[in-house]
């Protein structure tokens, strides 16, 4: 695949960002309010393991990761993800994913703003009321700095990326600083209960099950806080050098968090007291466990670092935003341009950025935290729709392997016959692990998706039944319906009716996506329509 010449782009996406730029949108992306919450979420409900729960987690996407890693080498283009839906099953698949796509990141501007109100709520206790839901006032801020988010991503990309490099360096010295201060301290208080004796891992260790380890993954934010790798692939039509920045920012971004990530779960585990755990785990209380790090940091006498830590509870919730507010643009501009959405989508202001993008993502940001008002439920959303949308990577990657093996791979997965298949039975075992209400919930927003497409294709557009693509889209009905079954299937501490217990229920799960891969393949496009859709996405930005 030959790059599009210069001259092509000049009234284009500008080419600004190398490689530090992408490796700190992606990570600033992965670090920010999951860090905050995560830690305490995820010991609440696996206890001492949910140190392991952020190791899996880390091992899980980054075998999702260099999947897209491979395939982002393959599609350089500013939304990336939304052209390699097109690639593999044509355009109807390709314009339905593009908007679930578009799902995935819109939500996650207001969690992060959320993030910001929670912890504030320590200071100023107007903005969030009973179960962490927000209260009017809270709701107000968290529109008004979703907007700031916004105004601040119309800058040129290259403004952007500098403000963001500045912001990244500081969201990775306060969580280490933090980790290394909790873990010293703890190990100094005598032990990690800080009685003589006492061991953080036996601690209360009826109060939580081994299986938490995996459901504490979408549950507790786990996945959520890992997913920002994507980000430097929808930035690829700004890079220099995309085959070679981009699968460096995915593989690297995903590498650095996952250290920070679980030398904060070992610093948190390392800091809590015997009497923290009197009602077991489920039930952790310590003085400001609302905001766990800057409670820890009071309990353990380091009042600034206490004081950084609110600081950073506004800075790095609100990098993250930033960064994803930049990132969803592009999915509708790459919506624009592929005739998923109107082509105003695709209109640039004068610094070359798609501003009524930028807006659009304002707008639905906000109404997003009117059905999810509190940081935990957006969080489960967040992570369930976007390994669903995940799950399409591996088989593109699977289907252009088999169909156009030629293609030039700036990077190549090793083993991506055996890897691929196992990062999706991965998406698969996220969704099933989020328990059966996340599940309905998920499908029924997939479902309203599809009937506002179909209304759109038959009744604005009036468009040929022919041209929709069925054939090659009905795989996604027993793919998401075999899901939910299973879901339904799964045992109670699943939410499900109690048929199959956990192991049984990820049996079957593997082996039911192992299955969805094999009619995904068969339902993708001829090779030569696939090599057509390729030639038409290099004349994309």
């Amino acid at each position: 695949m030959s790059t599009p010449p210069e001259a092509a782009r000049g009234k284009g996406l500008r080419r600004d960002a190398g490689i530090i730029g992408l490796l700190f949108a992606s990570t600033t992306s992965m670090i920010g309010s999951g860090w905050l919450f995560g830690a305490l979420h995820a010991a609440k409900i696996a206890g001492p393991l949910s140190l392991w729960s952020w190791i899996i987690g880390a091992v899980i996407i980054m075998l999702i990761a260099l999947c897209f890693a491979e395939l982002a080498s393959l599609f350089p283009r500013s939304g990336a993800l939304v052209h390699m839906s097109h690639a593999s099953h044509g355009e109807g698949l390709g314009r339905v994913w593009g908007w679930m796509l578009f799902l995935s990141y819109v939500a996650v501007p207001p969690v992060e703003a959320e993030g910001i109100v929670t912890y504030a709520n320590n200071i100023y206790p107007d903005f969030v009321g009973n179960g962490g839901v927000l209260t009017a006032t809270g709701f107000i801020v968290c529109a008004i700095l979703v907007g700031i988010l916004a105004l601040l991503n119309l800058m040129a990309i290259r403004w952007l990326l500098a403000l963001n490099t500045t912001v990244t360096w500081w969201k990775i010295a306060v969580p280490l600083l933090t980790a290394i201060i909790l873990i010293i301290a703890g190990a100094h208080e005598v032990g990690p209960l800080w009685t003589k004796g006492a061991s953080v891992w036996t601690a209360a260790s009826n109060s939580y099950d081994p299986n938490g380890m995996f459901i504490a993954l979408p549950a507790a934010g786990i996945v959520f806080s890992y997913l920002g790798f994507r980000t430097a692939i929808d930035l690829g039509g700004e890079s220099s050098n995309p085959g070679r920045n981009i699968p460096l920012a995915v593989i690297g971004s995903v590498l650095l968090s996952a250290i920070v990530y679980i030398l904060l779960q070992l610093g948190f585990l390392n800091s809590i007291k015997p009497q923290d755990l009197a009602n077991g785990w489920g039930h952790i209380n310590f003085a400001g466990v609302k905001g766990p790090f800057a409670g820890l940091a009071m309990m353990l006498g380091f009042g600034w670092l206490a004081t950084l830590l609110y600081i950073d509870a506004a800075i790095s919730p609100a990098g993250t935003g930033l960064i994803y507010t930049t990132a969803g643009s592009r999915i509708l501009f790459a919506n624009g341009e592929m005739k998923a959405g109107p082509p105003i989508l695709s209109k640039l202001n004068s610094q070359q950025v798609p501003w009524v993008s930028v807006v659009v993502m304002w707008v639905v940001g906000v109404l997003f935290l009117l059905p999810f008002p509190a940081w935990q439920k957006m969080v489960d959303y967040i992570s369930d729709i976007t390994a669903l949308t995940y799950g399409l990577g591996p088989i593109v990657l699977l289907i252009l392997r088999r169909d156009h093996p030629d293609l030039k791979r700036p990077f190549r997965l090793l083993g991506a016959s055996i890897l691929a298949p196992i990062a999706f039975i991965c998406c698969d075992l996220i969704i099933l692990w989020s328990g059966l209400a996340t599940v309905s919930w998920l499908f029924a927003i997939v479902l309203v998706i599809f009937l506002l497409y179909l209304g759109y294709y038959y009744l604005w557009a009036r468009e040929e039944s022919a041209n929709f693509g069925w054939s090659h889209m009905w795989w996604l009905g027993v793919w998401f319906g075999g899901m939910w079954v299973v879901s339904a299937l799964s045992g109670h501490d699943l939410g499900g009716y109690g048929v199959l217990s956990f192991w049984p229920a990820v049996g079957v799960t593997a082996v039911w996506s192992l299955v969805v891969i094999e009619i995904a393949k068969r339902s993708s496009l001829p090779a030569v329509d696939t090599g057509r859709i390729l030639i038409d996405i290099e004349r994309t930005q």
